[in-house]
C-alpha cells in the first residue's frame, strides 16, 4: 500500500502490526533514446510496490529528484546536489521515526545515491536501515545476463527499459537506438560506480545519445515483466528478513 494512499487511521493501525516502510530512490535523468526520463524511479516504485504486496509493507512516496549532474547536458534531467538530497532524505527519516517507523528499507534504483544514502544512514545509527538496489539480486542478474550479456551496460540498460515498457509505455523505435552503442572497455564499470561520470558536457561528449554501453532496444515487455516478478519476490523476501532480524524480542 502506498503511504500518499492511506489515511492517519490506516498508518496507526498499521504501525501496530509492523515499523517497517519500503522507500523507493530513483532519479529524473535522460535514459537514452528510448528511456524514459522517470525511468530510475519508475523502475524502483513499480519493484518496490509489487514487492509490498506479498510482504504487507507500506511503500513511502519515491524519491524521484536526485543527484544526476553529469546528465544535465541532456534535455529533461533535474538534479539536487548531494548535499540537499541527503538533507532532504534526513528530514523524511526523521518524520517516519517520529511517527514509529523503526525499519527504513531503501530500494535504490540510480547509482548516484548510493553515497547519500549511505551517510544518511550514518548520520541515523540509532534507526535500522537497509540499502538494496533492485539489481543487487542474483536472480535478476541472471536474467539480465540472459537477455543481453555485456548489452546490458551501465545506463539507459535493456533491462531498466523493459521494466518501464511492462509497467508505463513502451516508446516507439528511434534511429540513435537501433544500432548497438560502443561497447564499455575492460573495467569501466567498477571505475565509474556510482555513477561517477564527470562534468555533464563531457558525458555527453563521450555518450552522445546518452546511453552508456547499453542496447536499449534489446528490451521487451515480456522481459520486463519478468524482471519485476522476480526482482519483487526477491526484494519482498529480503525485506521481512530484515524486519525479522530488528523483530524486538517479548519483555
Amino acid at each position: 500500500m502506498k503511504l500518499q494512499m492511506m489515511t492517519w487511521p490506516e498508518v496507526e493501525d498499521y504501525l501496530r502490526r509492523s515499523r517497517g516502510i519500503i522507500m523507493p530512490a530513483g532519479s529524473t535523468e535522460q535514459h537514452g533514446p528510448i528511456g524514459l526520463i522517470g525511468t530510475d524511479a519508475l523502475c524502483a516504485e513499480k519493484i518496490a510496490e509489487t514487492a509490498a504486496q506479498s510482504a504487507g509493507a507500506i511503500v513511502a512516496p519515491t524519491l524521484a529528484l536526485t543527484p544526476a549532474p553529469f546528465n544535465m547536458d541532456f534535455p529533461g534531467t533535474l538534479s539536487l546536489s548531494a548535499d540537499v538530497f541527503e538533507s532532504l532524505v534526513s528530514e523524511i527519516m526523521e518524520g517516519l521515526m517520529h511517527h514509529g517507523f523503526e525499519s527504513i528499507y531503501f530500494l535504490n534504483g540510480h547509482g548516484a545515491n548510493l553515497a547519500p544514502l549511505e551517510a544518511v544512514a550514518a548520520r541515523h545509527a540509532n534507526a535500522r536501515i537497509r540499502i538494496r538496489s533492485w539489481w543487487d539480486f542474483d536472480d535478476v542478474n541472471v536474467l539480465r545476463d540472459r537477455y543481453y550479456g555485456h548489452w546490458e551496460g551501465m545506463h539507459g540498460t535493456p533491462s531498466e527499459v523493459a521494466i518501464t515498457q511492462a509497467a508505463h509505455r513502451l516508446v516507439p523505435p528511434h534511429p540513435l537506438s537501433e544500432t548497438p552503442p560502443e561497447p564499455l572497455p575492460d573495467g569501466f564499470l567498477q571505475a565509474h560506480s556510482g555513477d561517477r561520470h564527470g562534468p555533464p558536457d563531457e558525458h555527453r561528449k563521450r555518450f552522445p545519445d546518452g546511453r552508456v554501453g547499453s542496447h536499449s532496444a534489446l528490451a521487451t515487455p515480456a522481459h520486463g515483466a519478468e524482471l519485476i516478478s522476480v526482482a519483487a519476490a526477491a526484494v519482498a523476501r529480503d525485506y521481512l528478513q530484515f524486519l525479522a532480524a530488528g523483530a524486538r524480542k517479548p519483555a
